[in-house]
């Protein structure tokens, strides 16, 4: 959806050199420095999976074997989320945060080299294409913001996840909109209740440019307040009125979904 607008029943930088991703220069948002280098990489797993005993599958694999194994690989914490609001069909979403962009190339292979992951996840590394545990898996890689270079877990207890994404017609446009978040929506964020979870760039993914970000709240209830105090927000609303924030400048498309953690997730 097109818009800047949140019912209470919807569901779901700068643009300076970005060399320490790997990039050309003028295609990230880096800063450079120390800061450049602390700010993690994000691979945001979408599972879509069959109706059936390939849901329990999947989860028990997730539960026993990849979790434990990304843990020793150093990955922590990993995030797993069912749908709250959003896609009928079984599905969940996996986050893993990686301290580097070589841990994007070796998390996965050292936890395949792993024993215990081997054999607790069997049933579902092994299951037959007669009969698989899921349709497809879509993968994304971001790279954290520079003002929010961290995942930041929320406290246990009741919580609900939102999971935004913003497409731009241009790299121009989609730095400007990290841009706008790292000079002040992010701080209206939490100044009106939310707990900003993750907010990354899209480096690889499907509706390039984009980015994605997750808000966290105590509920339902809590989420619709929240977001009724940040559209009246005076600093919001001087924000989106800066010349060249609009949202019909530099944002094409706005989709969210609202999520649930697994029992086992570590987010």
């Amino acid at each position: 959806m097109k818009r800047r607008e949140f019912p209470a029943s919807s569901p779901a930088a700068s643009a300076s050199a970005g060399m320490a991703y790997g990039e050309p220069a003028g295609e990230g948002q880096g800063t450079g420095g120390a800061e450049t280098q602390s700010r993690e990489f994000y691979e945001l797993r979408y599972y879509q999976l069959h109706r059936g005993p390939g849901v329990q599958l999947t989860h028990d694999y997730l539960r026993d074997a990849a979790l434990p194994a990304l843990n020793r690989a150093g990955i922590k914490p990993v995030g797993v989320f069912e749908t709250l609001v959003g896609p009928q069909s079984p599905s969940l979403y996996v986050l893993i945060p990686h301290p580097s962009a070589e841990s994007v190339l070796t998390a996965w292979e050292q936890a395949r080299a792993d024993k215990e992951y081997q054999e607790r996840g069997a049933a579902f590394l092994n299951a037959p294409s007669s009969n698989p545990a899921f349709v497809r898996v879509e993968s994304q890689l971001m790279a954290a913001f520079a003002t929010h270079p961290r995942i930041t877990p929320p406290a246990s207890g009741p919580r609900v996840f939102e999971l935004r994404t913003y497409d731009s017609a241009t790299k121009k446009a989609n730095l400007t909109k990290i841009e706008m978040f790292n000079t002040g929506e992010i701080d209206i964020f939490k100044k009106v209740g939310f707990h900003p979870v993750f907010f990354g760039e899209t480096l690889i993914g499907p509706r390039w440019p984009n980015l994605t970000y997750m808000l966290a709240s105590a509920s339902l209830e809590e989420r619709n307040k929240h977001w009724a105090a940040f559209g009246a927000d005076p600093d919001w609303n001087k924000l989106k009125s800066t010349p060249g924030y609009s949202d019909a400048e530099i944002v094409s498309n706005i989709t969210n979904v609202l999520l649930r953690p697994a029992e086992f997730s570590q987010v």
